[in-house]
């Protein structure tokens, strides 16, 4: 029987390799919206992930990034980003990577995020830790706001979306060390899993760019909720994780301007 971390492992590690083959070279870059891209590495790697996915798992279902989803139903099923950080790679930048996640019975249950430039590999199965490149990892011990390292995100549709988390990261430049934002959910999650940042939130994001660094932090030892400290859902959009010692605090600076409208959970 196929084991789907072992898979999904070797799966973004062949997706890392045509990205990685692809970048100095020429591609497409299409438009999804205004700013949001797409380019012809993302498809070519979708391609090879599906189709290695449907070679070994033929029953499960998959949702992505760059194809038509539906997200109701109970089986088993993929929750594939090619790259996520398709606006980083179009431009060169080299902070980007494959996520991939399964989820068994509404529970992921195995995670990898593979940044190919870096070669890191963060991998995590539920109940079994979380580890880059084969090392166990784990979240920081800071346990003060003005020491912290956050990083976060913001939408698409910043110019016209009222909830766009500017207040919000306005507000964190004030209360933390710094924020950084770099382009990525999935590695800023992973990087909040090995102690590189102490928290991360944002808004208006995908399952598909949630689910696997979502897990990877939870394994680390990292606390996951919705902006409001409830319950968090991968398919709600919004998530605070940090390393559980700052998480009250980021929940209160949030609170101060009111939880956005949109997706909080």
């Amino acid at each position: 029987m196929n084991d789907p971390l072992q898979s999904a492992v070797e799966i973004a590690l062949e997706s890392g390799k045509i990205q990685r083959q692809s970048l100095k070279k020429d591609f497409a870059i299409h438009h999804k919206g205004e700013i949001n891209l797409v380019t012809d590495v993302d498809i070519a790697c979708q391609e090879k992930i599906i189709s290695m996915i449907k070679e070994r798992f033929p029953d499960d279902d998959i949702i992505s990034e760059e194809k038509a989803n539906r997200f109701e139903g109970d089986n088993n099923r993929w929750i594939i980003d090619p790259i996520d950080g398709t606006t980083n790679y179009a431009h060169g930048y080299p902070f980007f990577c494959t996520s991939i996640a399964y989820e068994k019975k509404g529970k992921v249950v195995a995670g990898v995020v593979y940044n190919p430039i870096m070669d890191e590999l963060f991998f995590a199965a539920r109940g079994k830790g979380a580890y880059l490149n084969g090392n166990r990892i784990k979240v920081s011990s800071v346990a003060k706001m003005k020491k912290s390292l956050l990083s976060t995100g913001f939408p698409y549709d910043i110019a016209t979306n009222p909830d766009n988390n500017i207040d919000h990261f306005v507000r964190f430049l004030y209360e933390a060390q710094a924020v950084r934002r770099d382009g990525s959910a999935a590695l800023n999650l992973s990087y909040v899993a090995c102690g590189r940042f102490d928290g991360f939130w944002e808004l208006h994001l995908n399952p598909w760019d949630l689910a696997a660094g979502v897990l990877i932090a939870e394994e680390a030892g990292g606390v996951i909720t919705n902006l409001r400290g409830g319950t968090f859902n991968i398919y709600d959009g919004a998530v605070l994780a940090s390393n559980g010692l700052i998480h009250k605090a980021m929940v209160r600076v949030i609170e101060k301007g009111g939880a956005p409208s949109g997706k909080v959970g």
